[in-house]
């Protein structure tokens, strides 16, 4: 399979991007999270359309697929910006495909509905629960797999604290709910569980290019011995380093959600890669970064902590490389041993 993004494609991660930049600079976002209140973001995202993209328009979108998804991930990790809400609303729309209203009315308003699922695990895996809902604390509606079938319900939220400020979770006491999908639950789920893979590894690249950068500017002010510390050979090559990590894994994403849109017939593989491979070096990258920086890249007054943790919290949303390996492995053919 060849691809690359489309004019149109480009275009609409530059005017993200752009969106970013002016309403969730660092300051601002800086204050969302200390408040603990991404409602200004969350509502302003709404308004201005960005919520629907990547949305049919027969269920209130604006069209688009998983690719537009991928690209705005991407972005939304390396503004840092509060994403819980949106991530966990895209990741549940296509459960309400056959019910058009309904997907039109969740998404009116900010008011969404999310998987009842575990976001520590992919969103496929058995014995899921209602702990650690990714958005659990943002919405007002909740979808229930069961089995094949897929309920609509209510349920109360018991928010739990994340390091990483920028995403929220809860766990939920979900009350009995109405059938909205008669079958086809657990083929929806599997799809969900690559989406989760490839979005969530998009948001790894965006945070992990943005701490290159951070780095790189950081070597170029401060100084020991009376020079600049990007002249020592040492952190030129982690630099260089942190340049391949991101480069390949941006290749190795934008593969990967272009294979799980058109259905390929290796999609489970590029998904698991790029789960694995590119969460992991996006934890590598803020391991490097943090080295670049020293002690002042801990602290609360710098920028770096916030991707350092976003980094950290996207290796293990939906499933630790680990887990995705182990997906890589089991779904590639057996080679017989001389």
């Amino acid at each position: 399979m060849r691809w690359t993004l489309t004019e149109d494609q480009e275009l609409f991660q530059e005017s993200f991007k752009g969106w970013l930049e002016r309403f969730a600079p660092a300051d601002r976002v800086r204050s969302w999270l200390e408040a603990g209140d991404p409602t200004p973001f969350e509502r302003r995202f709404v308004e201005e359309g960005w919520f629907t993209v990547g949305t049919a328009e027969e269920n209130g979108g604006q069209g688009g697929g998983l690719v537009e998804l991928t690209l705005a991930a991407e972005e939304l990790g390396r503004a840092v910006a509060p994403s819980s809400a949106w991530l966990a609303a895209v990741l549940a729309a296509p459960f309400l495909s056959g019910k058009p209203e309904l997907a039109a009315s969740s998404l009116e308003d900010g008011e969404f509905a999310v998987l009842a699922l575990s976001a520590d695990r992919p969103l496929d895996a058995d014995g899921q629960t209602g702990e650690y809902v990714l958005a659990g604390d943002r919405a007002r509606r909740f979808l229930v797999p069961d089995g094949d079938r897929v309920l609509l319900a209510e349920a109360s939220a018991v928010p739990r604290k994340l390091l990483d400020r920028s995403r929220s979770v809860a766990d939920l006491v979900v009350e009995p709910g109405e059938v909205v999908l008669s079958e086809g639950g657990q083929v929806l789920r599997r799809q969900a569980a690559l989406r989760a893979a490839v979005l969530v590894a998009a948001d790894s690249l965006g945070a992990a290019e943005r701490m290159l950068g951070l780095a790189v500017e950081y070597s170029k002010q401060r100084h020991q011995f009376g020079v600049p510390i990007g002249s020592f050979q040492a952190v030129k090559h982690a630099a260089a380093t942190m340049l391949v990590d991101v480069e390949a894994a941006r290749s190795l994403v934008y593969y990967a959600a272009a294979s799980v849109e058109a259905g390929h017939e290796d999609a489970v593989l590029h998904a698991a890669a790029a789960k694995a491979q590119v969460c992991a070096a996006g934890e590598r990258v803020a391991d490097s970064a943090l080295t670049v920086h020293g002690a002042i890249g801990y602290t609360w007054e710098h920028d770096l902590q916030l991707f350092y943790k976003r980094a950290k919290l996207n290796n293990r949303l939906f499933g630790g490389p680990s887990v995705w390996n182990e997906r890589l492995a089991a779904a590639l053919p057996l080679v017989p041993v001389a």
